[in-house]
C-alpha cells in the first residue's frame, strides 16, 4: 500500500527513540508533502512527493490524502472495557453531588461492577467487550491495555482475564492484560482485608500464571481502598511471577502511592490527579511514566493532573481514557488528547506525543507502535482534510478520523 500526497506525516521519531521525557514532549516530528510505503504489516519507507522513486510511484494500491494528515494509532495504556453492564443509575447520583467515596458505600462504584461481573457469562463479557473494542479502534486507537478488577472472587478475575485473552486473540492489534483484583475490597472481608490479600497471592496469581492470563499486576492504593503497606505486599508477591506493576495512584488523595510504585519499579503510576512536589521530584528520579487520565477528571469533576509540573520535571507523561462503566464511560482518545490541551494544558505536540509514543511505551510496546519509523507495525490513522495538528485537539467532540489502518490493512470494523 502507498499513501501519497500527504499534507503532514506525524509523530517521525527515531525507531531506537522508546519514550519522550521533559522537554522532548514539544517535539513532534512532521513530515510535509509525503508519501508513505506499507509492505506486509510494516511501514517501508517514506519522503517527500518530490522524490518519490519512480519504482513505487505506480503502486497499484494507492490511496491519496491530499490535504491530510497521517497519525501513528493513539496507544491508550488504560482502560477497564470488560466489564458487565453500564452503571448510568449512578449518574444522577453525581449530578446531586454525591462524592466518588459516598456512591461506593451507597452500594455503587466497584462493588456495583463487581456484583453484576459474577452473574454474566464469558460470551455476554466477550461480546458487549468487543463492541467496545471496536468502537475504540474506529476512533483511532491501536494498542490497548484491559484491566481486570470487576470480579474480586477467584472465578470472577480468572473470568475476565480469560475474556482479555479472547479479545488479543481476535483483534488485529496488541492488547496488554492488566491483573487488579485489588481494585477494592469485597463486602464479605471488609473486617478480614489480609485474608483478601491472601486469596489474591494464594489463588488467584497461581492460576493466573499457570494459564498465561496477565502481563501486569495493579493496585488501588488511596484512602478507603488499599494501603500502601498492602500495595506493597501484593506487588512484591506479583514480582514473584514476573508480573510487572502499573499501579492507580493519587487519584483522590496524596497517599504515598506514587513512591511505592516507583519502589517497586512500576512502569507507570496512573491518575494522579493529586500531586505534590515530593511526587513529582520523586518520579523525576526514576523511570516509571506518569499515566494521566483527564477524561476521569472530566467526569467526576476532580482535580485534573498538574501535566505541567511533571513534564517541566522531566517525567515522561502519557495519556490514557481509563474507560469503565463508573467514572469514564468513554474510550475516545480524540477526546483524552483534546482534553490533556484544555484541561491539563498540555502543547497539542504534548497530547499528541502522550497519546502514541509515551503510551505505548506504558504498554512496552514502543519499539514497534507509537510513531512512524522504518520497521514500525504499520497502525496509523488518516485524517479527514486539516488546516493543522492543532485542529485535532481544537475540534473536540467532532471526530476528525477518515481512514483506519492496523497492520498494513484497512480496516472498517
Amino acid at each position: 500500500m502507498l499513501i501519497t500526497n500527504i499534507k503532514g506525516l506525524v509523530g517521525l521519531h527515531p525507531k531506537d527513540k522508546l519514550v519522550l521525557r521533559g522537554e522532548e514532549m514539544n517535539n513532534l516530528p512532521v513530515l510535509e508533502n509525503a508519501w508513505l510505503l506499507i509492505e506486509d504489516d510494516f511501514i517501508k519507507d517514506f519522503g517527500t512527493m518530490n522524490d518519490i522513486p519512480s519504482q513505487i510511484s505506480s503502486l497499484p494500491t494507492q490511496i491519496s490524502a491530499e490535504g491530510k494528515f497521517v497519525f501513528p494509532s493513539w496507544c491508550d495504556s488504560h482502560t477497564h472495557i470488560v466489564f458487565a453492564a453500564s452503571r448510568e443509575e449512578e449518574f444522577a447520583m453525581k449530578i446531586q453531588g454525591k462524592t466518588y467515596e459516598e456512591i461506593a458505600a451507597a452500594g455503587g462504584g466497584i462493588l456495583n461492577s463487581a456484583s453484576k461481573m459474577q452473574i454474566a457469562t464469558e460470551d455476554q463479557l466477550y461480546r458487549s467487550a468487543s463492541i467496545r473494542l471496536k468502537q475504540m479502534i474506529l476512533q483511532g486507537t491501536g494498542a490497548v491495555e484491559i484491566k481486570s478488577g470487576y470480579g474480586l472472587t477467584v472465578e470472577s478475575e480468572i473470568k475476565m482475564l480469560r475474556v482479555i485473552k479472547k479479545l488479543k486473540a481476535n483483534f488485529p492489534i496488541p492488547i496488554k492484560a492488566t491483573f487488579l483484583a485489588a481494585h477494592a475490597f469485597p463486602s464479605e472481608y471488609k473486617n478480614n482485608q489480609q485474608a483478601y490479600i491472601d486469596l489474591i497471592i494464594k489463588e488467584m496469581l497461581p492460576q493466573i500464571t499457570a494459564e498465561k492470563l496477565a502481563d501486569y499486576i495493579d493496585v488501588f492504593c488511596e484512602k478507603g481502598f488499599f494501603s500502601v503497606e498492602q500495595t506493597d505486599q501484593i506487588l512484591k508477591a506479583g514480582a514473584k511471577y514476573n508480573l510487572k506493576p502499573k499501579i492507580h495512584a493519587n487519584q483522590l488523595s496524596i497517599s504515598g502511592a506514587v513512591e511505592i510504585g516507583i519502589k517497586n519499579n512500576a512502569i507507570s503510576v496512573d491518575h494522579l490527579e493529586e500531586t505534590n512536589e515530593e511526587t513529582v521530584f520523586a518520579l523525576k528520579n526514576s523511570s516509571t511514566i506518569a499515566t494521566l487520565l483527564p477524561s476521569c477528571s472530566f467526569y467526576l469533576g476532580i482535580s485534573f493532573a498538574d501535566a505541567k509540573s511533571l513534564i517541566a520535571a522531566n517525567v515522561a507523561v502519557a495519556l490514557a481514557t481509563d474507560y469503565n462503566p463508573g467514572s469514564t464511560p468513554s474510550g475516545n482518545m480524540n477526546f483524552v488528547v483534546s482534553l490533556g490541551c484544555i484541561k491539563l494544558k498540555m502543547l497539542p505536540e504534548q497530547a499528541i506525543n502522550s497519546a502514541t509514543l509515551n503510551g505505548a511505551a506504558a504498554m512496552e510496546i514502543s519499539g514497534t507502535y507509537g510513531s512512524i519509523a522504518n520497521g514500525k507495525k504499520a497502525n496509523l490513522f488518516i485524517t479527514k482534510p486539516m488546516p493543522s495538528i492543532a485542529y485535532l485537539p481544537y475540534s473536540f467532540g467532532e471526530t476528525q478520523i477518515e481512514t483506519i489502518i492496523l497492520n498494513g490493512k484497512i480496516y472498517n470494523g
